[in-house]
């Protein structure tokens, strides 16, 4: 699980958990802290660049107030949806 400094309890209930080192009151952190940071954090990047595409269609962004039968078939749709555009995208960059 990689998380962000909101989720510093969760190493006690996930072990694999990877979360940011804090910088402590009145000192710097480490270089390897400070490269750990990095690291992890463009690993995330990539999870929170999906997260914020795939809110722009507001069913994971307020509460859903349809059906929970379809609340997969919709979720599974806008994964599809957000594929094909990445695909399409890929391929306009290859043609140019």
């Amino acid at each position: 699980i990689l998380g962000d400094k909101g989720y510093q309890g969760i190493n006690k209930i996930h072990k694999n958990s990877k979360i940011p080192f804090k910088k402590p009151p009145k000192k710097d952190l480490d270089k390897e802290q400070i490269n750990f940071n990095k690291t992890l954090g463009k690993e995330r990047i990539i999870i929170e660049h999906i997260n914020r595409r795939l809110k722009i269609f507001q069913i994971l962004s307020s509460r859903y107030r349809n059906r929970h039968k379809r609340f997969g078939l919709r979720l599974n749709l806008m994964h599809r949806i957000y594929n094909f555009e990445q695909k399409y995208n890929v391929l306009l960059l290859e043609i140019k």
